[in-house]
């Protein structure tokens, strides 16, 4: 268990550089929140999510969906990492002409499930394809990755009775609950809480998790559905993982300079 962990934060570290330089030279916003939702994803590519990077489309695969596409460089770090392409179109990435837009287009790479920018459509698309697979009797299952902050937005709402409703066994969402957004605290820009107990009363199976911690998150994701849609509240800190940019508003647009990404890296392991 001791050398799984050991892994498990290597890879995390390798995921945080090549989203650093991503951001350093694409002078793009967003780390904090890439920071966040690290661990997240890299739970759910390298130890929960049925997928073949040589047959990316097959019927019956786990589908991820960022609904937080603004974090889009963590997910196309670890998809490189997992061999859907070459790690040399990290270095295209929000560039002219390059092969990774800042938001994610399924036309732009395999393992890209659907094209998100503004936020909010996530989960309803989710809660379609769940009941989709659902209905023909796929075992693919679906994962939706939501913003804190965007569950401001009503549709998140719609889909969160839906799912419900339809039993959606299948369908995992989980909000990457940094308690930042673009323009300050989140629940100074609309209150959310008690989180926990809302979303339990629109009859989800609700799991309440550090969002950083391994054991924590493979077994979230791991736990019976219940034949209920399951959300799994996720706290974690946005730039996590650099001291400077932890819980700081800044690092929402901020990217880095020559110098502090040097100090980044230098964190980071590199």
């Amino acid at each position: 268990k001791f050398g799984i962990k050991m892994m498990f934060e290597d890879i995390c570290k390798s995921i945080r550089r090549d989203v650093a330089k991503m951001m350093h030279k694409s002078y793009s916003s967003h780390i904090g929140g890439c920071y966040s939702v690290t661990e997240i994803l890299v739970t759910l590519y390298f130890e929960i999510l049925n997928i073949d990077p040589k047959n990316p489309r097959k019927d019956d695969r786990d589908i991820l969906l960022l609904s937080k596409a603004h974090s889009s460089p963590t997910l196309y770090a670890i998809l490189s990492k997992k061999g859907f392409f070459p790690k040399e179109n990290l270095d295209t990435y929000y560039q002219d002409g390059g092969k990774l837009p800042g938001h994610l287009d399924k036309e732009a790479a395999p393992g890209i499930e659907f094209s998100f920018g503004s936020l909010g459509h996530g989960l309803s698309v989710g809660a379609g394809m769940a009941l989709a697979n659902k209905r023909m009797n796929n075992p693919g299952r679906v994962f939706v990755i939501l913003g804190d902050g965007e569950c401001n937005e009503g549709s998140v709402w719609e889909a969160a009775m839906f799912a419900p409703h339809h039993n959606l066994s299948n369908l995992t969402a989980v909000i990457d609950y940094n308690k930042i957004q673009s323009f300050g605290a989140t629940n100074e820009v609309i209150n959310q809480e008690p989180i926990f107990d809302k979303w339990k009363s629109f009859g989800w199976k609700v799991l309440e998790i550090d969002g950083h911690d391994h054991d924590a998150l493979f077994d979230a994701f791991n736990s019976p559905h219940e034949n209920l849609p399951k959300m799994i509240i996720a706290h974690t800190v946005k730039g996590k993982g650099v001291s400077f940019m932890e819980n700081s508003l800044d690092w929402h647009y901020k990217s880095p300079n020559d110098e502090q990404l040097e100090l980044a890296l230098k964190e980071l392991g590199e």
